[in-house]
């Protein structure tokens, strides 16, 4: 599982890092070391121009996305909060992620991500769950896999009222190795930017040709380490989170 994460790259830096043609400075978003479910969060994405065709070469975009996905047909974009993550074994069977995953793909930037595991104090015999902020050896941005849907509000009459759309994401998931395994039994994927391309192009869409570009995050090069309880709460936030704090 994913539940939280770190963002707070700027969006010129996105935008040069994933070679981004389109942003909007009105999307831009304040850096998150507390990334949560529902929060607003920046999602590099490809779309053909609809005037053009859907064989038309695709632009990639920065978009401002809400974490959760909404799936077209749902009747209340409440579920979104239940689909933050999609695990990678199943995300082409679901009916919450399947056209998505054939249609509409996207990369979270990420410096990291946070864990919980649970560890027992032995002069109480009580358990408490400790946070670790789990990231790339090397500083690198994490480019992880994700998967975005369109939600038309029924209450908006007019389509081409901004507010008649709402835009979501949701972040693959996979069994965790390396130092992410220490931690939990999942993890996000990630996608090295040789794939990127190919991740992000709308016009693939062979499910078994899209999976093998999924790998772990940084190729397993993760380090981890114990961070500050105060990320339980979203109301914290802060570089603060990310100093070291004993186990």
């Amino acid at each position: 599982m994913c539940g939280r994460y770190v963002s707070t790259r700027s969006p010129q830096e996105l935008t040069r890092l994933f070679r981004v043609a389109d942003w909007r400075p009105e999307e831009t978003l304040a850096p998150s070391w507390n990334v949560a479910p529902t929060d607003d969060v920046y999602a590099v994405l490809e779309r053909s121009p609809r005037r053009e065709g859907d064989d038309a070469p695709a632009r990639r975009e920065l978009r401002r996305l809400r974490w959760g996905l909404v799936p077209s047909w749902a009747r209340d974009p409440k579920i979104g909060s239940r689909l933050i993550n999609a695990r990678v074994e199943t995300v082409h069977e679901k009916p919450a992620y399947r056209r998505a995953f054939t249609l509409r793909r996207c990369l979270l930037p990420a410096d990291g991500f946070y864990e919980w595991t649970p560890l027992k104090n032995p002069a109480t015999g009580k358990t408490r769950k400790q946070p670790y902020y789990i990231h790339p050896a090397d500083g690198q941005v994490l480019a992880l896999a994700g998967l975005y849907e369109y939600w038309r509000d029924p209450r908006v009459p007019r389509d081409d009222d901004p507010a008649a759309w709402l835009l979501t994401c949701t972040i693959l998931t996979t069994e965790a190795t390396d130092a992410a395994g220490r931690v939990h039994p999942r993890m996000p994927l990630a996608l090295s930017p040789g794939h990127y391309a190919a991740w992000l192009d709308p016009h693939r869409r062979d499910p078994g040709e899209l999976r093998a570009l999924l790998t772990r995050p940084a190729d397993g090069h993760l380090d981890a380490r114990p961070v500050t309880t105060a990320v339980n709460s979203t109301a914290n936030n802060g570089p603060h989170l990310l100093d070291e704090a004993p186990a």
